[in-house]
């Protein structure tokens, strides 16, 4: 299987707080509400890896720990893509919206840099630090019958987009293009 490829330049975390900072504020309160959250990286066939992990956000940065030789510090090392997806929380509520982080990791080797974070968080030693470059940030929630998205990209205003969870009739004789929200189909709960 081919690489797979991004055109998405990274960011730091501090160009997404400087361009977005209400967004970003909610994007950090949203992680915090929980100390346990979802990553996801690419093994080296290609194939996802989803694991969980611990997020920090100091030193204008969003910061990802892990056991140096973890499957996931090993991906990250081979491959830095990564998706962290925050904790649901205990319910279906979600009140304060569903956040996904998506960029690279740069793995951290300055001593300077690794002392202040031990100083700070005081992790479980021995450790990787991995600086989290976002290239994507995407909030989705619910407001009132509309599904709410809100997507960051570097370089670009944040974009909301709105769809009604109402189900509406399609005007005769037209069909969904290739993104379209799919219709929600009838549901039936397991016995």
């Amino acid at each position: 299987m081919a690489p797979m490829t991004t055109t998405a330049t990274p960011s730091s975390w501090q160009d997404f707080r400087t361009a977005e900072p209400a967004f970003a504020d909610a994007v950090q309160k949203r992680f915090q509400q929980y100390r346990h959250h979802v990553l996801a990286t690419l093994r080296a066939d290609g194939s996802p890896r989803v694991t969980g992990l611990e997020v920090e956000f100091r030193m204008d940065a969003l910061w990802l720990g892990m056991m140096p030789r973890s499957r996931k510090a090993l991906d990250l090392r081979r491959d830095p893509r990564f998706a962290v997806q925050a904790n649901p929380g205990p319910d279906d509520r979600m009140a304060d919206g569903d956040i996904r982080v998506s960029g690279r990791a740069v793995e951290i080797t300055d001593a300077a840099v690794l002392a202040r974070f031990v100083e700070e968080v005081t992790p479980p030693e021995p450790f990787l630090l991995f600086r989290a470059d976002p290239t994507e940030v995407v909030r989705t929630g619910i407001d009132g019958d509309d599904l709410v998205i809100q997507v960051w990209r570097p370089g670009h205003a944040l974009r909301t987009l709105r769809r009604g969870l109402r189900r509406q009739p399609r005007p005769r004789g037209v069909t969904p293009g290739p993104y379209a929200w799919p219709e929600p189909g009838p549901y039936t709960r397991p016995e």
